[in-house]
């Protein structure tokens, strides 16, 4: 007999947990700094990783939300590189290639489908709210969700806990005890599980083993499979 999950709700954060985001950023940028004619060197990325990092930093800390990110990330690239360029063409632009570009870590797929019918499924993502639903529908995983919640389109962001409550109140879930989020953040989705009153997996992929914080750690998305059970 298979034995009965330890969770009955489980909310997954969706950048650098199901998603390759890495990849799709990349590309994205590689094709908006092609469109002003320049090379999308390792270095101009550097710059931008560090100016779009600190942005959703203060995304994080209320500051901003994440619609103030789309064209101010690249008004302080251009200053930065000091090169000329229509921020808000940019903007529109890279946001369009963060939607059609990256895919499902490997396993990712399958490990929906497992626990589908198994257990109840949330999606709680910090992002820009066409971005993400975009990336949702070409990757054809919406249906695993019982619902989605996407700090763009709700005017809060991980780690506040009412992206939380927003979430499992519209799947109905009022016992916290059987709810689980699992993220590779410890800023935003380990520390708003903590501030929502939910257990936490920390998806550690690269093995840091920094365990202050999550009630569970996970180094593969088949850990993370064994630990909801």
């Amino acid at each position: 007999m298979r034995e009965s999950p330890r969770y009955t709700t489980v909310l997954f954060d969706l950048d650098h947990t199901l998603l390759d985001s890495d990849t799709s950023e990349q590309a994205a940028f590689g094709a908006t700094m092609r469109s002003i004619d320049v090379a999308p060197a390792t270095e101009a990325f550097a710059v931008y990783h560090e100016i779009n990092q600190a942005l959703w930093r203060r995304v994080e800390s209320g500051e901003l939300s994440p619609n103030d990110v789309k064209v101010r990330r690249f008004e302080q690239l251009l200053s930065e590189l000091g090169i000329a360029g229509d921020p808000h063409a940019m903007g529109a632009m890279f946001l369009q290639g963060l939607t059609d570009h990256g895919d499902l870590y490997d396993g990712a797929r399958s490990m929906l489908g497992s626990l589908s019918g198994r257990v109840r499924l949330g999606l709680v993502t910090n992002g820009i709210g066409p971005v993400q639903r975009g990336r949702v529908a070409r990757l054809d995983i919406g249906a695993h969700f019982d619902a989605i919640a996407i700090s763009g389109e709700l005017r809060v962001s991980k780690p506040d806990p009412a992206i939380f409550d927003h979430v499992l109140t519209e799947m109905g879930v009022d016992d916290r005890s059987g709810v689980v989020m699992v993220g590779d953040s410890l800023a935003s989705d380990i520390a708003g599980a903590t501030n929502a009153g939910i257990d936490s997996i920390w998806f550690d992929r690269h093995g840091t083993a920094d365990t202050v914080g999550p009630t569970y750690t996970a180094a593969t998305l088949g850990d993370v499979v064994s630990l909801i059970g």
